[in-house]
């Protein structure tokens, strides 16, 4: 079977990330043996990203976050239950 995103074949996960971000994977975790100089260059193309979209991060942990809870047997994690919310106590009322 194959899978698409727009006109783009994902065949691996890096695909799947780097058609999700919009720019390959690399551009922000770096990689292994970067200069000084091209760690620099890299996090300046990253900056001017950011600055163009200040809601990719968001965005990106909004999607992490339902693939996760799409698909908890691909991470080994447990769903946890949300405590309840206290309310703060009035004025005058006893809690």
């Amino acid at each position: 079977m194959r899978a698409y995103i727009g006109r783009q074949q994902a065949v691996s996960v890096e695909d799947f990330a780097e058609l999700a971000l919009g720019t390959p994977v690399e551009l922000w975790l770096g990689v292994e043996g970067e200069t000084e100089e091209e760690r620099a260059a890299r996090e300046d193309a990253a900056r001017d990203i950011l600055a163009d979209d200040p809601g990719l991060p968001d965005d990106l942990v909004r999607l992490a976050a339902q693939v996760i809870e799409d698909n908890p047997d691909l991470f080994d994690v447990v769903p946890c239950t949300r405590p309840a919310r206290r309310r703060p106590a009035r004025k005058g009322v006893a809690a």
